[in-house]
């Protein structure tokens, strides 16, 4: 970091990034790419300011050919000349907007000081990251604006937030204060965002930019599953592997706004921050208010760049605790198995069968508690349903624990049910607009968070059944959003959004210090509050309610562009899946769920001996390279995007992902394929960063195929005919299958990065051997990749 001639510069591990004073004060943005020599002549990027423009408004008398409309700037206001959409919107006297903020001074802090006291934020040491504070302050108001930059080098990340200062002698209204603003002196970019619904969360989209401005964001309270914080721009000639990347966050799990603008002059602008739609704030005299803080990053490597950098700052500077970079266990959560109907008995079974084949975690869901047998009732009441568990939750909880398993629950804290004895008791907790009938969702509606009554009733509640059932983990749901905000603790309802969301955050972080141990996960109908705010305080968080194995490639694939896949929650469910009805067959729905914080959603009591012994070797596996799943590098090899939800357009689609270790010595690639093609042509896997002088090894994970795959056809090689559902048929698919391919090779590295290594053929309308491989519909293959030490 240097301040040279009115410049400030800050670098990364490969990347640069300068700032000026320009002559009137104003912060100025020169460059933000790959890493420049220390000596490097950055005059060059000083912008030439030698005549005017037409129409344009000239930001001064004394600096008439200043034209802020075409300026590169740290952060904006209306009023002055720049035209494009503004970072700080602040209305004051008789509803003027004008402010004009100029440099005062800054300073450099070793380290990531704590900007809040109990809200989500980023955290290094004096070692890891280094913090610049600039100050700036309007021309003729007492209004202070603070931009802060930290940079943490190691993984080429800067997380950037604002500090707004009132030391008028009135209040001020807040409109709008972006988190983070970048101007980039080019307009050829494809943005990239990541959207959806509910089952079908951040699928990724491309479009060119174009004149004019995207928007992208949320208004639903949470983050929310139509449009994720997360935003990439990539160059034209962008690919996963190379090419210039930018990509942003916002630590942050309410109402968010991303604006995309290209101006007239070729500049691209970028926002990111509280989404001014839903929020307004009363700043008093001598008051502050700080954003949450946005993340952003370049990578000259492409897309797969960018998301290693964020990977890295993810799991270093934002998740904590007990379980950072810990290993997560393998879960068996009963909800598919039994939704809301089961008993003591029946969940015994399901454990016994999870620990017999090697699950580490057994998980109650929805139904433990109050009179819960559907979703209209027992929100708030986190009593244990005597009627289903009469020996208690503490009993079960010491049966599973004596089974050698760990114990988790479901809990759902921030609801409640009109049918609950907390909403007899408290009718005015929920939250609801005088004189209007609330709207509803999913049966249920929202506790107002913003009040501490009603935090301590969540904390002292859960506290004692996590304590009573010794609870190892929690599911944390939220399955609605935000209508009819109102709360009787202050007078502008644009605030409760940001109050509700500062409440969560003051919750967590109680029942976090209070149960360091217990293994957190996040959810809300799956993806609907996926964001850096809730990994904060949860390291994991259920990427989607959908566990079909396909729709997991898009969901997981655009979700790994922003967060590393040890925070997708992923799990082997049943075929026909309950979300979408497609059947897959088990060993896809295991090869695509390995590459998250891995479970089973499944009847396991009900599976036969072959699906049995299906699942304990995937267990196995799973265990044997699970540090590689978890915590490896995860690369994009190949993505079958769906980007403008078309139908499939061709029956080729491949996803390809490969997660490696840091030396390229040890990696595993998943293949996956959307149809399987008649009479297809060479299959061929490269791996383009293989290391040119090592030698690998190359082999598929075993799979079982089931004889139900061939249909009739089976009848051409069985010594008797196997027609319909007769039991001699039924008796050899509960008990027998094929082995796939028998395949294994020795390459050298160049080969595999440059060539490839052709495959054994799928089977494509005739013949079958061990050389065959059987995919089908949505299947796919494990490689597992290793290096080979050359022989003397």
């Amino acid at each position: 970091m240097a301040d040279r001639q009115h410049m400030i510069r800050l670098d990364g591990k490969g990347t640069t990034y300068i700032m000026r004073i320009d002559e009137a004060g104003h912060l100025e943005n020169l460059y933000y790419g790959k890493k420049l020599r220390q000596d490097a002549m950055v005059e060059a990027l000083l912008p030439k300011r030698e005549a005017p423009i037409g129409i344009g408004a000239g930001y001064s008398e004394t600096n008439p050919l200043l034209y802020l409309e075409t300026s590169c700037l740290e952060t904006s206001t209306p009023g002055k000349g720049d035209y494009r959409s503004p970072a700080v919107v602040v209305e004051y006297s008789k509803g003027m907007q004008t402010l004009d903020f100029a440099y005062k001074a800054h300073r450099i802090i070793k380290g990531k000081p704590s900007r809040f006291e109990n809200f989500a934020q980023s955290y290094a040491n004096e070692e890891e990251a280094t913090t610049i504070e600039i100050q700036l302050e309007d021309k003729v108001l007492p209004i202070m604006l603070q931009l802060n930059y930290t940079v943490f080098p190691n993984c080429d990340t800067m997380v950037r937030s604002a500090t707004i200062t009132n030391k008028t002698s009135t209040t001020v209204l807040i409109k709008n204060i972006a988190s983070l603003q970048l101007d980039i002196p080019s307009a050829q970019w494809n943005v990239v965002s990541f959207d959806g619904a509910w089952a079908r969360e951040r699928h990724i989209t491309r479009q060119a930019l174009r004149p004019g401005k995207l928007e992208f964001g949320s208004t639903v309270g949470v983050s929310g599953a139509a449009h994720n914080p997360c935003i990439f721009l990539e160059s034209p000639d962008c690919t996963a592997s190379r090419g210039n990347c930018y990509a942003f966050n916002l630590i942050y799990s309410g109402d968010h706004r991303e604006v995309v603008e290209l101006s007239p002059y070729g500049i691209t602008r970028f926002q990111t921050g509280i989404n001014p739609q839903s929020f307004t704030w009363k700043l008093l005299p001598n008051a502050s208010f700080t954003t949450p803080e946005a993340v952003m990053t370049y990578s000259s490597l492409g897309n797969n760049g960018a998301s290693a950098n964020l990977h890295e700052f993810v799991n270093n500077h934002i998740v904590r605790g007990h379980w950072k970079f810990r290993e997560r266990p393998i879960l068996c959560n009963n909800w598919e198995a039994t939704y809301f109907n089961f008993n003591e008995k029946k969940l015994l079974e399901l454990a016994k069968a999870a620990k017999d084949l090697g699950i580490e975690l057994f998980v109650l869901d929805d139904g433990w508690f109050g009179t819960r047998d559907d979703d209209t009732t027992s929100l708030g009441d986190w009593i244990v349903n005597a009627k289903k568990l009469p020996s208690g939750i503490t009993r079960l909880s010491e049966r599973i624990h004596e089974m050698g398993l760990l114990f988790g629950i479901w809990v759902e804290p921030e609801m409640i049910s009109r049918k609950s004895l907390l909403f007899d008791k408290h009718p005015d907790w929920m939250v609801a607009i005088p004189g209007r009938k609330p709207s509803v969702g999913r049966n249920q509606f929202i506790l107002d968070l913003t009040r501490k009554e009603v935090r301590d009733y969540i904390f002292e509640a859960l506290s004692e059944v996590f304590n009573l059932g010794m609870v190892d983990y929690v599911k944390w749901d939220m399955n609605r959003t935000f209508t009819d905000m109102y709360s009787t603790l202050f007078t502008s309802m644009t605030e409760f959004n940001y109050r509700y969301v500062s409440g969560l955050y003051e919750l967590l972080g109680r029942l976090t210090s209070a149960f360091p141990k217990i293994l957190f996960e996040g959810c809300s109908s799956g993806g609907n509050r996926y964001d850096l705010g809730m990994l904060c305080y949860m390291p994991q968080i259920w990427t989607s309610d959908n566990t079909d194995a396909y729709c997991r490639t898009l969901i997981q694939g655009g979700t790994s562009y922003g967060y590393p896949i040890s925070a997708m929650g992923a799990h082997v469910s049943e075929s026909p899946n309950h979300q979408t009805l497609r059947r897959s067959d088990i060993e896809s729905r295991f090869n695509v769920a390995a590459f998250g914080a891995f479970g089973y959603e499944l009847d396991l009591t009900a599976l036969n001996a072959q699906q049995k012994a299906t699942v304990k070797a995937q267990i196995e596996f799973y265990k044997k390279h699970r540090a590689l799943l978890q915590f490896g590098r995860f690369i994009r090899l190949e993505e079958n995007s769906n980007t403008d939800n078309s139908v499939i357009a061709h029956s080729s689609g491949k996803t390809r992902w490969a997660v490696v270790n840091d030396d390229l010595s040890e990696m595993l690639v998943l293949d996956f394929q959307t149809l399987n093609e008649p009479n297809p042509g060479q299959d061929t896997l490269r791996i383009p960063f293989a290391r040119p002088d090592f030698d690998y090894e190359v082999s598929p994970r075993l799979q079982r195929i089931s004889l139900d795959v061939f249909g009739s056809l089976i009848n051409m090689l069985a010594p008797v005919n196997l027609s319909g559902e007769s039991r001699l048929k039924q008796m050899l698919l509960d008990n027998y299958t094929l082995k796939s391919e028998d395949e294994h090779y020795i390459v050298s590295g160049d080969v595999l990065a440059y060539g490839g290594l052709h495959l054994d053929p799928q089977f494509g309308g005739t013949g079958y051997n061990n050389k065959v491989r059987i995919l089908g519909d949505f299947g796919s293959r494990l490689y597992y990749i290793v290096r080979v030490k050359k022989s003397k």
